[in-house]
């Protein structure tokens, strides 16, 4: 579940169909300040930057949120479990396959976290040679969701 004030942010958001680098230090500064606490939260913001144009500090703050909940936000510490990393894989493809901030959350996770679960760390590493060689969206295998 997520908060009323986060609610509230994102319906604003919508409705003015950009989020701004003011927008983004709300967000730091007073409606996550001690980061993203659920999946809702995450799925939230997830698909709030696939969703309107954004302010590039937008997804750096995406990128260390989403990382820092799902290596760090659990127990045990570091490690991502093979019920996270496919909630990630479907989140972070959104059926239609990662936008660049996806990508590097994934890239991410896995540079941080101790130890992974084989289908974010295959998520990552299509997403790694997608951006290499500039392509389209990246297509997620039917296998790779929940």
């Amino acid at each position: 579940m997520i908060k009323n004030s986060l609610r509230a942010f994102v319906e604003t958001i919508v409705e003015n169909k950009r989020i701004t680098k003011k927008d983004v230090r709300k967000l730091q500064r007073y409606l996550l300040e001690d980061g993203i606490a659920s999946r809702e939260e995450a799925d939230t913001l997830i698909a709030l930057e696939r969703a309107v144009p954004a302010d590039p500090d937008f997804a750096e703050y995406l990128v260390r949120a989403v990382v820092d909940f799902a290596v760090w936000g659990a127990r045990p510490t570091g490690y991502v479990d093979q019920d996270t990393a496919r909630w990630l894989v479907a989140t972070l493809s959104c059926g239609e396959g990662p936008s660049a901030a996806a990508s590097r959350i994934a890239f991410e996770i896995v540079k941080e976290a101790e130890q992974v679960d084989e289908a974010l760390l295959a998520f990552a590493m299509r997403g790694s040679r997608h951006r290499a060689r500039g392509g389209r969206r990246l297509e997620t295998p039917a296998h790779a969701a929940p």
